[in-house]
C-alpha cells in the first residue's frame, strides 16, 4: 500500500482536527482584532500621539515582522512540522495583553505589535498549510476559503466585541482582557489537542510528476515573486489588497470617530467589513468550480470602489453598508489569490512558495501603513482613501491583463520549466 494510499486526505475524514484547526484560526482572528477599534484611538486620545504618521507605526511594524516571518514560516513547516511551529506562534503572543494594558508610551505598543507580527504569520501560516494538507487537491479551494473565513470572522468579532467594551468601561484594561483569555486558551489548545499533519503533504508526492520537486529556496523565491507572470500578478494583488486591510485598522477608526461616531458604532462598521470575509467559506469552493480568476478580478474592482465610496457619504448606515461592500470584494480575491500558488506549486515546495506569496502580501500592511500615514500626516484623512482605491483598481487591471487561470480543470497557465541544472543542496519542504 502506497502512502497516498495510507494516507487518505479529506475534510470529513479529518472533521475533528479540521475543526480543531478552523477554531485556533478564528483565535488567530480573534488576536488582531481585538486592536483594530481599540488601539489607533488609544493612542490619540489616552498616549497623546499627536501625529497620524506615528500612529500609524504600529501598523508598520507589525506588517514588515509579519511579512518576513511568513516566508520562513513555510518552510520551517516544512522542515521541522506544522505543530511546532504552530505553538511558537501562540508562546510568542502570551506578553501582548500585558504591553497593551500597561504600556507607558506608544513605542511600547510598536514593540508589542512586532509580537502580533510573530504571531500572526506563524499561527495562521501553520492554520491555512494544515488545513490544505488534510482537504487534499479536490478541496483546497473550499479549505483555503473556510480558513480565512473564520480567520476573519474573528477579526470582525474581536473588533466589535473589544469596541463594546471600550464604549461600556475604558480603552484600556479591560479589552485586553478579553485577549488575554484568547491568547491563553489557544496556546493550551495548540500545545494538548493539535496533531501533525505534514505527513499528508508528503503524501502527495507519491502521485505528483518529480520534474518540478525540491527546488531551492532561491528558485521558489525567484518564481513565486518575478519568473512566472501569473504568481507575480497574485503577489502584486495581495500586497496592494493589504492596503485595503490596514485601511480600515488606521484610517477607517480615526477617520469615522472624527466625523463623530462613538467608539462602539466604529467598531461595528470596522467589524462589519471583516466579518464579509466569511462569505470566503462559499468563494473559496465557488473557485473550485469556476476558477480561481473571475472572482478575483472582481473582488478587486469591487473593493476598489466601495473604498473611494466611504468618503463620498455620510452616516452610520452608509458606512457600514460600503464598508460590507468593501468585505465582499475581500472575500471574492482573498482566498482564490492564496490559492494560485497552491496551485502552482509542488507539494515538496508548496509551504514555501505559499510562505513567498504571503509575505508579498503582508509587506502590504507596512508599505500600505507608511503611505497611509504620510497621506494623513501631510494631506487628509481622506487623501488615504483616495489612494487605496486607485491603487486597487490599477493592481486589479494587472490581475486582469496578466493573471492565468490556474485551477487544474479550467487552467492554461504552465509555470515555467525548471532549470537543468539544479544545486546539489536543495530543501523539501513538505
Amino acid at each position: 500500500m502506497s502512502t497516498a494510499t495510507a494516507l487518505k486526505q479529506g475534510i470529513f475524514e479529518h472533521k475533528r482536527q479540521f475543526a480543531l484547526h478552523v477554531l485556533l484560526v478564528f483565535a488567530t482572528g480573534l488576536t488582531i482584532g481585538s486592536e483594530r477599534a481599540v488601539v489607533p484611538v488609544l493612542g490619540r486620545d489616552v498616549l497623546g500621539v499627536e501625529s497620524l504618521f506615528v500612529i500609524g507605526s504600529f501598523v508598520i511594524s507589525f506588517g514588515f515582522v509579519k511579512a518576513i516571518l511568513n516566508l520562513y514560516a513555510g518552510k520551517w513547516g516544512g522542515e521541522y512540522g506544522r505543530k511546532p511551529v504552530l505553538v511558537l506562534g501562540w508562546a510568542t503572543a502570551l506578553p501582548l495583553p500585558v504591553i497593551l494594558i500597561f504600556a507607558p508610551s506608544w513605542g511600547w505598543i510598536t514593540v508589542g505589535n512586532i509580537l502580533l507580527g510573530i504571531n500572526q504569520a506563524l499561527t495562521w501560516s501553520m492554520a491555512i498549510n494544515a488545513k490544505i494538507d488534510l482537504a487534499g487537491p479536490d478541496q483546497r479551494g473550499l479549505a483555503v476559503g473556510i480558513d480565512e473565513a473564520f480567520g476573519y470572522s474573528g477579526v470582525a468579532v474581536g473588533a466589535w466585541v473589544t469596541g463594546v467594551i471600550a464604549g461600556q468601561w475604558s480603552l484600556r484594561p479591560e479589552p485586553f482582557y478579553f485577549l488575554a483569555v484568547i491568547v491563553v486558551l489557544a496556546f493550551l489548545i495548540s500545545i494538548f489537542l493539535i496533531e501533525e499533519t505534514v505527513q499528508y503533504a508528503r503524501a502527495e508526492i507519491d502521485d505528483e510528476d518529480h520534474h518540478d520537486a525540491n527546488l531551492p529556496f532561491v528558485e521558489v523565491l525567484k518564481r513565486a515573486t518575478y519568473g512566472d507572470r501569473t504568481l507575480f500578478a497574485a503577489a502584486q494583488a495581495g500586497h496592494i489588497e493589504k492596503f485595503v486591510d490596514t485601511l480600515y485598522w488606521l484610517a477607517v477608526p480615526l477617520y469615522l470617530t472624527s466625523q463623530g461616531l462613538g467608539i462602539a458604532a466604529v467598531g461595528f462598521v470596522v467589524g462589519v467589513h471583516s466579518a464579509m470575509y466569511f462569505l470566503q467559506i462559499a468563494t473559496g469552493g465557488l473557485a473550485d468550480r469556476i476558477g480561481r480568476r473571475p472572482p478575483v478580478v472582481a473582488g478587486m474592482f469591487l473593493t476598489a470602489g466601495s473604498v473611494l465610496g466611504m468618503v463620498l457619504v455620510e452616516g452610520y448606515l452608509p458606512w457600514a453598508i460600503l464598508s460590507a461592500v468593501s468585505g465582499l470584494g475581500m472575500a471574492l480575491l482573498y482566498p482564490n489569490l492564496m490559492t494560485v500558488p497552491g496551485d502552482a506549486a509542488h507539494p515538496t515546495w508548496r509551504a514555501t512558495g505559499m510562505g513567498v506569496y504571503r509575505m508579498w502580501r503582508d509587506s502590504g500592511y507596512g508599505v500600505g501603513a507608511i503611505l497611509i500615514g504620510l497621506s494623513m500626516e501631510f494631506l487628509n484623512v481622506e487623501a488615504a482613501f483616495y489612494m487605496t482605491a486607485i491603487l486597487m483598481f490599477l493592481s486589479g487591471a494587472v490581475v486582469y491583463v496578466w493573471m492565468e487561470e490556474t485551477h487544474p480543470d479550467f487552467g492554461t497557465h504552465e509555470p515555467p520549466a525548471p532549470a537543468t541544472e539544479q544545486p546539489t543542496q536543495t530543501v523539501s519542504q513538505d
